[in-house]
């Protein structure tokens, strides 16, 4: 009896030796696998994240085809400088130089209208890169840091033909409006000798408010742009015309907020450019049927 016991005793320690050695193996076997799941799962969040990143670095190139932002601050009621054409888009000379400037300076161009007697609130903001828009010079020299002038410009007088008046001492009693702080408003404030002899002197806020008043008689004569009046009245078709006297001659330039010499350089040289290979000339042909800017090249 007691050796029988003794040899049960054995053989269930054997068994349980096996199964142990079993259990073992199977851990030992299982273990690697584990470790190979979890490292296949490692490197595909790792892919997943290279992928995700190498298409953002993608968009990321797509839309940084720019160096940033050109704004140009304009009247929107300006033309042929800068106006919204009949299909509703912002166009004119000014607007279409500026944007030949903004595409060889690598920069998208942005148009924003302003009122024009807010533009150095919206320089001073930020919220515009320069004025550009039959910008008159003359007497604003230490305003702002210019470009080159680019264009000649008189300021002149616009009436009906059937008006009578012929000459300036014609205006004497008449009604006059000019655009508010406009280089015209301010040529005719320095020359009082001729707005004492005015009925009245009236500032308006654009040019379009200033034709259709002289179209409909409630006034007599406008105080304006020379450039921008023969374009207006071949435009309208008007019986308009344009007194031979001056009020002022002036020269149309770009206005940057002082301390900005850095943009004001680049849009020179850019500016320079289309002179010299003849891109200034044939836009303005387009809307003046001559070159008249005044752009001295390379």
């Amino acid at each position: 009896m007691k050796r029988k016991a003794i040899s049960m005793i054995l053989t269930a320690a054997m068994v349980s030796a096996m199964l142990a050695g079993c259990g073992s193996e199977k851990a030992e076997t299982e273990a690697p696998a584990a470790e190979t799941a979890a490292e296949t799962e490692v490197s595909e969040e790792t892919e997943a994240a290279e992928t995700t990143e190498a298409v953002t670095e993608a968009a990321d190139g797509d839309t940084a085809s720019t160096d940033g932002t050109f704004t140009v601050g304009f009247d929107q009621d300006f033309p042929p400088m800068g106006f919204v054409g009949d299909d509703g888009e912002f166009t004119g000379f000014d607007l279409e130089m500026a944007a030949e400037v903004a595409k060889r300076l690598n920069l998208e161009i942005a148009y924003q209208p302003i009122s024009w007697d807010a533009k150095d609130m919206e320089l001073d903001a930020g919220t515009i890169d320069c004025i550009w828009n039959g910008f008159t010079m003359n007497g604003r020299e230490d305003g702002y840091e210019w470009t080159k002038p680019y264009m000649n410009n008189n300021q002149v007088f616009v009436v009906r033909a059937d008006s009578g008046i012929e000459t300036e001492a014609d205006l004497a009693g008449k009604n006059v409006e000019v655009q508010a702080d406009s280089s015209a408003e301010a040529a005719l404030n320095e020359n009082s000798e001729l707005t004492s002899t005015f009925g009245q002197l009236t500032p308006v806020a654009d040019y379009n408010t200033a034709f259709m008043d002289l179209e409909s008689g409630a006034v007599d004569a406008i105080a304006m742009d020379d450039i921008v009046a023969s374009y207006q009245i071949t435009s309208r078709d008007a019986d308009f015309v344009v007194l031979d006297y001056v009020i002022a001659a002036e020269e149309y330039g770009v206005g940057f907020k002082k301390g900005n010499t850095e943009l004001r350089d680049k849009v020179q040289a850019a500016l320079e450019e289309m002179a010299a290979d003849g891109t200034a000339a044939k836009i303005s042909e387009k809307w003046f049927g001559k070159d008249i800017t005044t752009i001295n090249p390379l």
